[in-house]
């Protein structure tokens, strides 16, 4: 430093800061409010100005004592700006309101105390114009930066969990925290890169902290108390814990390492690496183990919260296992999310099937049980009736409390079962759940059992939506083949209608050559009908749904062959070249039905039209006749529903079949008809474009 203490920088920026925490510190002394972080405040305020005064004394008299005064009080200043943000994240409870408070002191001062056992062991260089041996270790920048980062992450943590309508009190003093943290994360990441401290940046920082002053004085002008509460996070606290054991544990591994190195001789070096390198294979070890973390968990729960469980991340934990079944394992996911809830790793699932038995249907680490329990057994009844979660061992040992229910021998017997969650929904028990033992201790208290019956409960509901989906699927398979058997049934009954027609004719023109061709023609269409029919019903059927561009007068003019053999009354009006996109066979078939219909409907002497003609990007096709009709109100609700029809012996499954597949190609089929004047069909198509490759790409 300058020999002219006057011209000096750092003598003005600390004394400024020291004049400014000093009368902060009264500000808080003067106007005080009873609590544990007010007096926390009080502390990080106190220690900022006796950090700041032994900065100013270095600053004039620059020497290695001044220095070290200065550094140890700015590390119990850090340790004063943790613990005040440590105590804000904490959680209030009245009943142990002063044993939180002291512990929240002895907490700060352990920091204080490790900060600086830290900091001399490894060493923080001063900002220039000393040498020495004892302060020239790189790494204490880095623990010093360490610091920052852990404050500032404590200072985003407060604000996050702040309720709404706080943050307007708290945001000044966390700007303030978050601004005296971030200049230190400039200080140390510039020492870090450059292996000393820069003098302007030193000298600066007493600036900054005074600047924050005001920030203090606005949060103690908004906060008339300190009673608003955080929402703290169980994972942020397990973090926490697990960090701060892990860094107990680096320390304990340095301070051995410093002892092998000073005490082992020529030995000394070759001993600290390997120390170093065991100690980092076993913290990953033990940070990998599940145990180790459930451990923390349980520990987290105990001593920092009224209740067990953050029932918020519990139950979004339990619904994403459940909602993760797959249909390969569907039942393994209830097995787990259950487990999770009490450290257990593994356990089985019993299932009710249909014949009223309780089965194993899946398991973890436990073996395979092919005994089975009756749905009035026992066992089974006790669960229904009471809804309790058993500890085995505890029925075991007291089976009075338990109305002498026998647990079956097969779960009994199994060294690692330990609880038995009963799966119910309303006054139905769906099945039942054995868990083994955890990986850590637990007590199985109210809050447990409260936790895994409600759990049960929603699990029920997740594998009887399972089950029952699972059904409602083999439901469906089983419909849709109905279905198709009902329209292949219907064309059977066409076909038939065809073969009666010409057996009714083959007396008069059994010698008519025209006519043995048209039979003919007309047994081999029936035959080849018949099988694409038995080819339907196949379960492995592969039919391509894709429509293809189809010629309708070439579909109309074997509908006019077949439908016209032995009987006039059919006039075909269609023009050639008209391509429709459709399936060829299934286009034949609406067709046949809407000729034959028009039969039926005419009587004696049909007078029946099947016309085509394209109408800009469609194809109409009509089909008219001049027979019964039918009414607006048959059109209107019955026409088109299954199984309704106007004829005694019609089976009503046709229109409705002629229109499902319309619709399915993308076109539409409506109807015109008055009763005694007739009936016309008009389906229109898509038509197909002077390019086929191009449309069927769309289509």
């Amino acid at each position: 430093m300058s020999s002219n203490w006057i011209t000096n920088p750092g003598v003005w920026s600390y004394g400024v800061a020291m004049a400014a925490f000093v009368g902060l510190a009264l500000r808080l002394i003067v106007r005080w409010q009873p609590g544990g972080k007010p007096a926390m405040l009080l502390a990080f305020v106190l220690s900022t100005a006796l950090a700041a005064a032994a900065a100013f004394a270095f600053a004039i008299w620059a020497n290695l004592i001044a220095w070290a005064s200065a550094f140890t009080l700015d590390l119990f200043r850090s340790a004063a700006t943790l613990g005040f943000l440590l105590a804000l994240l904490g959680v209030r409870d009245s009943s142990r309101g002063a044993q939180r408070a002291g512990a929240w002191w002895i907490a700060m001062v352990c920091i204080g105390v490790a900060l600086i056992v830290i900091q001399w062991l490894l060493g923080v260089p001063p900002p220039a114009g000393i040498e020495t041996e004892r302060f020239s270790h790189p790494v204490g920048f880095a623990a010093a930066l360490a610091i920052a980062i852990f404050g500032l992450v404590l200072v985003e943590q407060c604000y996050r969990r702040t309720p709404a309508a706080a943050r307007w009190q708290v945001r000044p003093l966390l700007l303030a925290f978050g601004g005296l943290l971030a200049y230190d994360l400039v200080l140390y990441s510039d020492a870090l890169l450059f292996r000393a401290l820069d003098a302007d940046l030193w000298a600066a920082r007493g600036f900054a902290q005074a600047l924050t002053v005001p920030l203090f004085v606005l949060t103690l002008d908004r906060t008339q108390n300190w009673s608003f509460e955080l929402s703290v996070s169980r994972g942020v606290l397990v973090g926490s814990a697990a960090l701060a054991a892990s860094g107990a544990y680096l320390m304990l591994m340095a301070g051995a390492g410093f002892i092998l190195r000073y005490a082992g001789g020529s030995w000394g070096r070759a001993l600290e690496a390997a120390l170093v390198f065991a100690a980092l294979l076993l913290l990953v070890t033990v940070g990998l183990s599940a145990t180790f973390r459930a451990k923390v968990r349980v520990l987290v729960a105990k001593h920092f919260f009224t209740y067990r469980y953050d029932y918020r991340q519990e139950w979004l934990k339990f619904t994403n296992t459940l909602t993760s079944m797959t249909a390969a394992q569907p039942w393994a996911a209830c097995i787990q999310a259950l487990g999770d809830l009490v450290e257990s790793p593994g356990g089985a699932l019993w299932l009710k099937n249909s014949s009223g038995q309780y089965r194993q249907v899946a398991r973890v680490s436990l073996p395979t049980i092919e005994d089975v329990e009756t749905e009035s057994a026992p066992f089974p009844t006790f669960l229904r009736r009471t809804g309790w979660v058993l500890e085995i061992s505890d029925v075991l040992t007291r089976p009075a409390s338990y109305d002498n229910v026998v647990i079956p021998a097969s779960i009994a017997n199994l060294p690692e079962a330990w609880l038995i969650v009963p799966l119910q929904t309303a006054d139905e028990l769906v099945g039942y759940v054995v868990l083994t033992s955890p990986r850590v201790k637990i007590e199985i208290d109210w809050e447990v059992r409260d936790l895994l019956k409600t759990a049960g409960r929603q699990a029920a509901s997740y594998l009887a939506y399972a089950m029952a989906t699972e059904a409602l699927l083999e439901a469906r398979k089983f419909d849709a083949f109905h279905r198709l058997s009902t329209f292949v049934v219907h064309d059977l009954k066409n076909l038939i209608a065809q073969l009666q027609l010409l057996l009714s004719n083959v007396e008069r023109h059994r010698d008519n050559p025209d006519f043995q061709r048209d039979m003919l023609r007309t047994i081999e269409h029936v035959v080849g009908r018949m099988h694409q029919l038995m080819l339907q019903l196949r379960p492995d059927r592969t039919e391509s749904d894709r429509p293809k561009p189809v010629d309708v007068a070439a579909v109309a003019k074997r509908v006019h062959a077949l439908r016209a053999a032995g009987r006039a009354g059919l006039t075909l009006e269609v023009a050639d070249g008209i391509l429709a996109w459709a399936h060829e066979d299934r286009l034949e078939r609406v067709l046949a039905h809407l000729v034959q219909n028009a039969f039926d409907a005419s009587g004696r002497e049909p007078a029946v039209r099947l016309r085509s003609e394209r109408i800009g990007d469609e194809v109409l096709i009509e089909v008219s006749d001049r027979g019964s009709g039918m009414t607006a109100q048959f059109l209107r609700e019955r026409l088109f529903r299954p199984f309704q029809s106007t004829k005694d012996t019609g089976m009503g499954i046709g229109a409705f079949e002629c229109q499902q597949y319309v619709q399915q190609v993308g076109g539409s089929i409506d109807v015109q008809s008055e009763p005694s004047v007739g009936t016309r069909v008009r389906v229109r198509l898509r038509a197909v474009a002077e390019s086929p490759a191009t449309e069927g790409a769309v289509a």
